[in-house]
């Protein structure tokens, strides 16, 4: 039997949905967001955030006493699991679905080779070495559609909406930086639950401001070794998140699927009894 919470106010502001974790980045409280019906997401119940290899002790205290965490969702692929495993919570159930194309994988081991005279402990040294090669900056523009695209992807974030409906306490969702992986299953988790393409984007686009340091300096350095618009922009696809390729690839879902609805429904198998039991668990009102 799922065990029953108490969770805060359905509202919250915008500022007040970060999450000030010690030791684990990009971190946001998807609660207080506005659906189109009007109804809020209710507050400490969902969470996207990076990994949670270096979570304290307070962070752990904070993702079960606030958040009551019962579940993670981690879409990253196996090496980067590997290398940074996630600090194992006492009590809460962890669910890997690497959500990235094989293809990608191979193609991310194949660019670090390209690299080899970098050190390797410096990953924004590998990032401006690569920002300026047309085959990384096409990879980073193919990302979110071959993501989407996926077959193999499209059924693990199917299985990954079911295990948030399904949850007993609280969840938390991530891949390394918590912000394309993890960002595409917030948008599919707020397309499900009823939100605006606006909400949608917007949420997706808060990355940047928690990686903006880290883009700032990396762009210049960048900017610095002779790289063009093309380069900044590879930079901020890796380091923070696109919003044009975000948005471009939402316009590609519409055209070949109908809607981000419609693919939530029939390219995820997410469906529409499965929305109406989720919008119920995790709306309120204002």
């Amino acid at each position: 039997m799922a065990m029953m919470f108490s969770y805060g106010s359905t509202v919250t502001a915008q500022t007040e949905r970060v999450i000030a974790f010690e030791g684990v980045e990009n971190g946001r409280d998807m609660g207080g967001l506005v659906m189109q019906d009007g109804k809020v997401i209710r507050t400490g119940m969902l969470v996207r955030s990076g990994n949670l290899s270096k979570a304290t002790n307070a962070d752990v205290a904070l993702l079960k006493d606030r958040y009551h965490l019962t579940n993670v969702f981690d879409f990253r692929f196996e090496a980067e699991a590997n290398a940074a495993p996630d600090r194992i919570i006492d009590g809460v159930s962890y669910t890997h679905l690497s959500t990235l194309p094989q293809k990608l994988v191979e193609s991310f081991a194949s660019g670090r080779s390209d690299t080899a005279k970098v050190d390797t402990r410096d990953m924004g040294a590998i990032l401006t070495k690569m920002a300026q090669a047309p085959k990384a900056q096409t990879m980073a523009r193919q990302l979110y559609p071959a993501i989407v695209t996926d077959a193999q992807s499209q059924r693990y974030y199917g299985e990954f909406l079911r295990g948030v409906l399904h949850a007993a306490g609280g969840s938390l969702w991530h891949c390394s930086q918590g912000k394309d992986r993890a960002g595409w299953a917030s948008a599919l988790v707020l397309a499900a639950l009823g939100a605006s393409r606006d909400v949608i984007v917007e949420d997706f686009d808060r990355s940047n401001q928690s990686y903006a340091k880290q883009v700032e300096a990396l762009s210049a350095k960048v900017r610095q070794q002779g790289g063009d618009e093309e380069a900044v922009a590879f930079i901020q696809a890796m380091v923070g998140v696109s919003r044009e390729n975000f948005e471009k690839t939402l316009d590609l879902i519409d055209e070949k699927y109908g809607s981000l609805p419609a693919y939530v429904q029939n390219q995820l198998g997410f469906t529409k009894k499965e929305q109406k039991q989720l919008r119920k668990k995790y709306l309120g009102t204002k």
